[in-house]
């Protein structure tokens, strides 16, 4: 009798211990699906103005509809910056939740350390499948990630090589890189293990140097005059003479065959040149027939007036820019048709009620401002970058929102909507409760940003070193080379012509600018160059 007793009381135990168990396996995959599902999609040197929600400019030119309606059913972050503007550094800012100097990843010659905190890893280890497809850009392969297929540094537009996981073994993939980057992305959420949430970001080349249009958009443009900018013949009076010695301008620095893309060298002087385009002996015969037809007949044209002394300096400068500025929007066209067919994929296979989609680039871009192309200053093209996000039942559509965020937050906003405790380490903050308050800076949220720029004059565009301060009218930044400092009002100077460090009615402002710069140094911890 006490047998049965006994072994009845082992069956009970027995049922309850796996109703038990169940119960909580049952629990954990409810908290997983209630999760929501992250879509991180990525560009790179995307200008702010050639985002239809941000600006009219190119209206009617070429429009971003899918951009844009992300926007439209979320949010708008007018004012989104990076901590750093180049594109490495920008990603390791974004993988780390922290500041260039504390993260390792200076300028894009250092290797990025995966072994440290990133994001990724925290995700993956509390439940999430993560993966990255597309550019990686960091020198060293991706950690923290379930799938991993990258573009080998900064990738090619035409018949891309990419590296796949573990070894990072090379494959050549035939097409366009954004059409394929998408593919491979979509490919990946098809085959996802369906009961985790997912965390997937989806990083273009496009639209970065030497912009290299898709074959069916080479002739997008096509008698189509785009409005020049009102700074590009810029004389950089009235600031840092620094400016004055850049190596990023269209009148000088654009090259004959890279950027402007003749097929051979340039018969005249005055021209840089130094640097083929190495997409052409890529393209199979096919690709180079629409190639070499969408640019011959403009760059015969060009030839022979240059020929004729047809063209002054100006014009040839305008000449450089409409080339410039027709490819540079032709590859965003590619960009935003390929966000549309990820937000259909969404939509199709029901999963847009429990995904948050975000859309952000490393940084903005020049686009003829100043007369350069490029990025790294701190000045407003290429310091501010996009952050579009919808994230249904939370964020409201068509929001529009002032606050100071940048990417040095994105990290501890991934977590915070995992769930998961953010690292006192982490620099940057979380977004989540602001996103909670209609966008709208939070009772702690901060009133300026800290900007560095590490990589010095001597590297590639000879952009000094510099790092600031913004805040949501006035900016600061030093100079350590020369131990200058340069100060903008934004409202009664939003192209940033001429700097007010030195004129007695701003010297209260320039006061505390300076309190602040030097509050968000020893914030961050940075050791950025010293003043003397």
């Amino acid at each position: 009798m006490k047998l049965i007793n006994l072994l009845t009381a082992g069956l009970t135990l027995a049922a309850v211990s796996s109703t038990s168990l169940a119960q909580e396996s049952e629990a954990k995959s409810e908290k997983s699906s209630e999760r929501p599902n992250i879509l991180f999609i990525f560009s790179d040197d995307h200008a702010l103005d050639a985002i239809g929600v941000y600006s009219d400019r190119f209206k009617g030119i070429v429009d971003t509809p899918h951009l844009d309606s992300i926007a439209k059913q979320g949010a708008v972050f007018k004012n989104s910056f990076c901590a750093n503007s180049i594109c490495g550094p920008s990603r390791a800012c974004i993988l780390t939740g922290k500041h260039s100097h504390i993260n390792g990843f200076r300028q894009n010659g250092d290797k990025f350390n995966g072994n440290q905190w990133t994001f990724p890893q925290a995700l993956q280890k509390e439940g999430y499948q993560t993966a990255v497809i597309g550019k990686w850009h960091l020198h060293t392969l991706p950690v923290g990630f379930d799938y991993w297929q990258v573009l080998p540094g900064q990738g090619n537009y035409y018949n891309p090589d990419f590296r796949t996981m573990p070894e990072g073994k090379r494959e050549r993939i035939k097409g366009y890189c954004t059409d394929i980057i998408t593919d491979l992305s979509l490919k990946w959420l098809e085959k996802r293990d369906k009961t985790k949430p997912f965390m997937l970001m989806c990083q273009h080349k496009a639209p970065h140097r030497n912009w290299a249009p898709a074959p069916r958009h080479l002739n997008l443009l096509d008698g189509v005059k785009v409005p020049e900018p009102a700074t590009l013949f810029d004389t950089y009076e009235g600031r840092s003479a620094w400016l004055k010695k850049h190596e990023m301008g269209l009148a000088k620095h654009f090259h004959w065959q890279h950027d402007m893309k003749f097929l051979s060298r340039s018969p005249f002087k005055g021209f840089a040149d130094s640097v083929g385009n190495g997409e052409i002996a890529r393209m199979d015969d096919k690709q180079r027939k629409a190639w070499d037809k969408a640019y011959e007949i403009e760059n015969a044209q060009f030839v022979v007036d240059m020929k004729n002394k047809k063209l002054s300096e100006k014009q040839i400068t305008s000449w450089k820019y409409q080339r410039y500025i027709k490819d540079y929007l032709s590859t965003i066209k590619a960009v935003d048709e390929n966000v549309g067919r990820v937000l259909k994929f969404l939509k199709e296979n029901d999963l847009e009620k429990n995904t948050i989609v975000i859309y952000s680039s490393d940084q903005g871009f020049y686009l003829g401002e100043h007369g350069w192309y490029d990025k790294r200053w701190m000045f407003e093209q290429s310091f501010k970058m996009p952050f579009l996000i919808k994230w249904p039942g939370v964020i409201k559509p068509n929001t529009k929102s002032e606050t100071l965020i940048q990417n040095i937050d994105y990290a501890p906003t991934f977590l915070e909507i995992a769930g998961i405790k953010v690292p006192k380490e982490i620099q940057g903050m979380s977004m989540v409760p602001m996103f909670k308050n209609d966008c709208k800076p939070t009772a702690n949220w901060r009133d300026d940003l800290y900007y560095a720029y590490w990589e010095g004059h001597r590297s590639i565009h000879a952009v000094p070193r510099h790092d600031g301060v913004r805040t949501d009218r006035y900016k600061i930044f030093f100079i350590p080379e020369t131990q200058e400092w340069q100060l903008f009002d934004l409202v009664k100077d939003p192209q940033e012509l001429k700097s007010v460090h030195d004129n007695s009615d701003y010297s209260k402002i320039l006061e505390d600018m300076k309190k602040r710069y030097t509050a968000n140094r020893q914030k961050f911890g940075s050791n950025h160059g010293k003043r003397k």
